[in-house]
């Protein structure tokens, strides 16, 4: 026979395992609805990349062009209106003003969608796909 504690910690656990199964399955509908969102209003070169082990900001980072200023308001507008039409919530934006980079903080998933020359200039997709070194490297004497 199992013991009280037993039978408590493996309801526990089983708690902990299906809160983790949520949170991913919700971290997945969240990204879904972002490329989704992205490709449906002929969003550019749209690159995902997984931050988790890089970063604790976020679990994913989404990278797109528009073709001008007004594509990318466009497009940073209505993801902003899926988002929350999905249930996600309000995410947070910063650079809708010139629409020359608007950033888009959806918790989990950070969105970056430039005009094509911020885009090269800034080059984050570069930055953020290099790998994390697994151990720190000692400075020289």
């Amino acid at each position: 026979m199992c013991s009280p504690n037993a039978t408590a910690s493996s309801g526990h656990e089983e708690e902990q395992q299906l809160s983790t199964e949520t949170s991913q399955t919700a971290d997945t509908d969240l990204l879904s609805t972002i490329l989704k969102s992205l490709d449906d209003d002929k969003a550019e070169n749209i690159v995902s990349i997984g931050l988790a082990g890089k970063t604790s900001i976020a679990d994913h980072m989404v990278v797109a062009s528009g073709r001008s200023q007004r594509h990318v308001g466009a497009v940073a507008d209505h993801l902003l209106r899926n988002l929350k039409d999905g249930g996600f919530g309000s995410a947070k934006v910063e650079g809708l003003p010139s629409c020359d980079w608007v950033l888009i903080d959806a918790g989990d998933v950070i969105v970056h969608i430039f005009r094509p020359e911020v885009r090269e200039f800034y080059n984050i997709e570069k930055m953020w796909s290099a790998d994390v070194p697994m151990e720190p490297v000692a400075a020289h004497a």
